[in-house]
């Protein structure tokens, strides 16, 4: 069996169940009177991860695995769990906005402002790493950072309006 299958089968499934979940909490939040804002960003961002995922399927299935990297990519899920729990039901792949409600200082938001950005980062770097995938990596990872760079502006404009911290 190669050493990508169950590292991308899982990725693959995790993602899979995230984007379930966000579609289940942007649904709650649109019925609470939330708005989506820079919605113009989206598919980028879509189309973006869907490319990285799926050329990691192409490129990483014949390689060997650096288990390393592989277990440091386990543990970077950790803070992708911690993130997704602290915000709850306020979680959502898009930038969705619930007018009055206060922004969320806990967690992880206790000593970052986007700390699910910062993982994601690590992880679109890391996975292709693992596979000695390196022009890979830095091309997902500077196309992340673009991508990344308009979205954190255009979140930050949207909750600029909200209540204090708590």
């Amino acid at each position: 069996m190669p050493d990508a299958l169950p590292v991308l089968g899982f990725v693959t499934l995790q993602r899979l169940v995230e984007l379930w979940w966000s579609a289940r909490n942007e649904r709650r939040l649109r019925a609470r009177g939330a708005r989506e804002a820079g919605a113009r960003h989206y598919p980028f961002i879509v189309a973006l991860h869907a490319l990285w995922l799926a050329g990691l399927w192409i490129w990483a299935w014949p390689r060997p695995a650096n288990w390393w990297l592989v277990a440091a990519y386990a543990a970077l899920q950790i803070a992708r769990v911690w993130v997704i729990a602290t915000l709850g039901e306020r979680w959502t792949t898009r930038i969705i906005v619930l007018p009055g409600a206060p922004l969320v200082r806990a967690g992880p938001y206790r000593f970052l402002k986007h700390p699910n950005y910062l993982v994601v980062a690590i992880e679109v770097a890391l996975l292709p790493l693992a596979f000695g995938l390196f022009v890979y990596a830095a091309i997902f990872s500077l196309a992340n950072a673009a991508l990344l760079a308009w979205r954190i502006r255009a979140e930050d404009r949207a909750l600029a309006n909200q209540e204090r911290p708590v």
